[in-house]
């Protein structure tokens, strides 16, 4: 099993980070390495990379698959001999049979339609270090080069590769963890999920090809309810899923509505998970990584409030017969603080820690650190729900005469219900399906109510720093509060009892 952290390197940043690298007894060598995939995409499209790559004078076999977390991948190599004058050895998939990543590759192969065949390639130089921190043994390798697709052809496509991978060789999780925040601290690297093979991927499809990826669902990560540690373990690495991907394509440039709204989403449910999964192993999260995470939050919500809102709202305005408004939106600004909002250091720091704690597992005997038995937790876990749910009726009565304040905490608490309820899904009751298709139009309502009220914030903004025309909008989103208000009164009328955990846990 591989176990590294993988970042991308500002251009302006190279030559100091390279630099680094040659601080020490350091290796250079030359990397040539040919990607295959079926005609279906059998492989890519389960996450699995097959390559043979000339290391110097040696080829060598290698099959990447998923891992467990966010850190960690299946690995597994085979000496293919040495490289000589002419065409590369065949690929032989067999050789990997009885590993985790060659029983994924075989199996994929399996139900795939046709036969691998080259698809992409790299050429890079890789600067090779080994450092030792915290008892850690740790390999710094600097890759910098291209990853070629339809080599040859007219339609050849080529990416840069600008890469500094740190990778446990031996030691604790928690020394490789202080090597990456250190180097990202000093050089301003953000980390990076995009492999080798999906920048060969995307280039085949001729196409930014950066949708968010899909998040596997709880019930398939867990089927019974670990306890203490264990569930904090698996939630905090389920959150980072939805996190770790758009955050890395947007600190890469992409400008996507949907990247921004997942990446939101993502760090309140890992937010929720922080808050509410903390009494299972009291001192397990590191309380820096809350200040980071909302910061981040907050930064790109302004940036969805002055873009997707507005634009959301001011089509219904024009539909209503409001007056044309000059547009301020700018792509490129939006793009541009995008990228420096999830650069910032804090925030890589934060993850840097979050990851590494989804995988300390590796570290311990594999015992509960809290020493929590599967009843304590559940009678927690049930605790929690309760007390949330009893806070959203308590809020939900009288709603329309609190006051916006209090009627948005109790939208984030509705939102906590729904997460924690998701966290624990795998272990309630039959009920608990009806009960979050219950959440959702209050959700929504409450959304709704959200955006109207941003919205008239904003066009107050514009009209009064000299736009007439704004105070349509002013005036319609006025007119319209009394609506939405009592649309939030009728939908959290309807929330159902919220479910229990199983006594035994057992689907």
């Amino acid at each position: 099993m591989e176990i590294e952290f993988k970042f991308c390197i500002p251009p302006e940043r190279l030559a100091a980070v390279q630099a680094a690298v040659r601080r020490g007894r350091c290796v250079a060598i030359r990397m040539e390495a040919r990607y295959f995939d079926t005609p279906d995409g059998a492989l890519a499209s389960r996450g699995i990379a097959f390559r043979l790559r000339r290391e110097g004078d040696q080829w060598v076999q290698t099959v990447k698959a998923l891992g467990d977390g966010p850190l960690d991948r299946q690995e597994h190599n085979v000496a293919r001999g040495p490289a000589t004058p002419g065409a590369a050895p065949d690929p032989l998939p067999q050789l990997h049979t009885g590993t985790r990543a060659g029983t994924q590759l075989l199996q994929a192969l399996q139900a795939a339609s046709g036969p691998l065949a080259e698809t992409y390639g790299t050429e890079m130089d890789r600067l090779t270090r080994d450092v030792t921190r915290q008892g850690a043994v740790v390999e710094l390798a600097l890759d910098t080069g291209r990853v070629v697709a339809h080599r040859g052809t007219p339609q050849q496509a080529e990416a840069p590769i600008c890469e500094l991978e740190l990778e446990l060789k031996s030691g604790p999780v928690v020394g490789l963890a202080a090597l990456a925040k250190q180097w990202a601290t000093r050089h301003g690297l953000f980390l990076s999920t995009v492999s080798k093979a999906e920048r060969g991927e995307r280039l085949l499809a001729a196409l930014d090809s950066r949708s968010p990826r899909k998040v596997r669902a709880l019930s398939a990560i867990y089927q019974q309810l670990p306890t203490g540690h264990a569930l904090q373990r698996a939630v905090v690495a389920h959150c980072l899923q939805q996190i770790l991907g758009p955050a890395s394509d947007m600190a890469e440039g992409a400008n996507d509505e949907e990247q921004l709204h997942q990446l939101r989403i993502g760090i309140r449910r890992l937010r929720t998970a922080l808050r509410e999964l903390a009494p299972l192993a009291p001192g397990n999260f590191d309380p820096a990584w809350e200040p980071a995470l909302v910061d981040v939050f907050q930064q790109l919500g302004h940036l969805r409030d002055r873009s997707q809102v507005m634009q959301h709202i001011g089509a219904e305005l024009r539909a209503a017969g409001g007056p044309p408004i000059p547009s301020h939106r700018d792509d490129d600004a939006g793009l541009g603080a995008a990228a420096h909002i999830v650069r910032h250091a804090a925030f890589q720091v934060a993850l840097v820690g979050l990851m590494a704690f989804t995988t300390q597992g590796l570290d311990d005997t594999g015992c509960d650190l809290a020493g929590l038995d599967a009843r304590t937790t559940r009678r927690l876990l049930q605790q929690r729900l309760r007390a949330l749910h009893a806070q959203v009726q308590k809020g939900a009565r009288g709603f329309a005469t609190r006051s916006p304040q209090a009627q948005h905490r109790l939208r984030k608490r509705l939102k906590r219900l729904r997460y924690l309820t998701e966290f624990v899904a795998p272990a309630l009751d039959t009920h608990s399906t009806r009960f979050l298709d219950s959440l959702q139009p209050a959700l929504s309502a409450l959304g709704r109510l959200n955006d109207e009220r941003v919205a008239a914030a904003l066009y107050r903004e514009v009209a009064e720093s000299g736009e007439p025309n704004a105070w349509f909008g002013v005036g319609w989103l006025a007119g319209r509060e009394a609506l939405a208000v009592a649309a939030c009164e009728q939908a959290l009328a309807h929330i159902e009892k919220a479910p229990r955990l199983r006594k035994t846990g057992k689907r």
